[in-house]
């Protein structure tokens, strides 16, 4: 079950609610997850709309909508198998009450860090893998590689659209692939996940746990310039107590560097376009 700390009304009044134009708003789910709308079609990568395993995964952050609650959704993109990345709760509403089609590596539908059924069936469930590339409406989505050391099989997605280009590297670290994604995409803006060593509870030895999962300050830059990204959406440094991190400290470690041009840290509910710089804040703060 998921539960939405925020009802119903940030899926309905702010990402559905919102005119795209000709161009495309991503907005940010937290964690890892994003969406991507335009005049005709809606993506949704990686969405986690789960309260976490406490003490193991404690959740920092609120959870900003029940997938049973969106209307639009024409395809969920899932980069690899952990349960923050490919849980069923999150998309199955999604998948089954608006026909979207789940595209996920064959490893996430094998291997899943879920206990239960995998409820995809049919010309729904799509198996991709790097090299791939299919279309979603107005969205051609291409499958890349990834370097994840603790997925089995990580990729990342890029997900052109005529009014921009947009980059997710799932939980990955700088890799060899990616200096080929950039030289082969004008990406405008781009996600990686960003986080910190710090302590995780593990039950054996029943305690906390050095662990490192996402990219430290200096491989966020390094993935950045590899893919020589214009804007960087900083992700995942908000989600779980003893493995965030401050994204403003990346200014200064991007100051030197050709790439990225621009730092763009989002909060849990803010947007961005494609075809213009900046963070856009929830439209009911306006008050118009």
């Amino acid at each position: 079950m998921v539960h939405s700390t925020w009802g119903d009304w940030f899926v309905r009044d702010e990402i559905e609610a919102t005119d795209p134009g000709d161009g495309v708003s991503v907005w940010y789910l937290g964690c890892n997850g994003f969406v991507l709308r335009s005049a005709t079609t809606t993506l949704y990568v990686d969405p986690y709309f789960g309260e976490g395993d406490p003490p193991t995964l404690v959740r920092m952050i609120p959870v900003p909508m029940d997938p049973a609650d969106a209307t639009l959704c024409d395809a969920v993109l899932v980069t690899h198998e952990h349960i923050d990345h490919m849980h069923p709760p999150s998309f199955e509403p999604l998948v089954a009450d608006l026909g979207a089609d789940l595209y996920a590596p064959s490893a996430s539908y094998a291997e899943p860090d879920y206990d239960g059924e995998i409820p995809v069936d049919g010309d729904q469930r799509n198996e991709i893998a790097a090299g791939d590339s299919f279309e979603v409406g107005d969205f051609t989505v291409h499958v890349e590689g990834a370097n994840d050391p603790d997925a089995v099989e990580p990729v990342s997605y890029v997900v052109e659209h005529e009014s921009g280009t947009f980059f997710h590297a799932g939980d990955s670290r700088p890799a060899a692939a990616f200096a080929d994604v950039g030289e082969r995409y004008d990406i405008d803006v781009g996600a990686l996940a960003f986080g910190t060593v710090g302590s995780i509870y593990e039950p054996e030895p029943d305690r906390g746990v050095r662990t490192k999962w996402y990219m430290d300050e200096n491989e966020v830059i390094e993935a950045a310039t590899q893919l020589r990204l214009t804007r960087l959406l900083p992700s995942h440094h908000d989600m779980w107590q003893g493995e965030g991190g401050d994204p403003k400290v990346l200014h200064d470690h991007a100051v030197s560097h050709e790439y990225p041009r621009v730092v763009e840290p989002p909060y849990v509910g803010c947007s961005v376009r494609l075809d213009e710089p900046g963070i856009r804040r929830l439209d009911a703060l306006d008050g118009e």
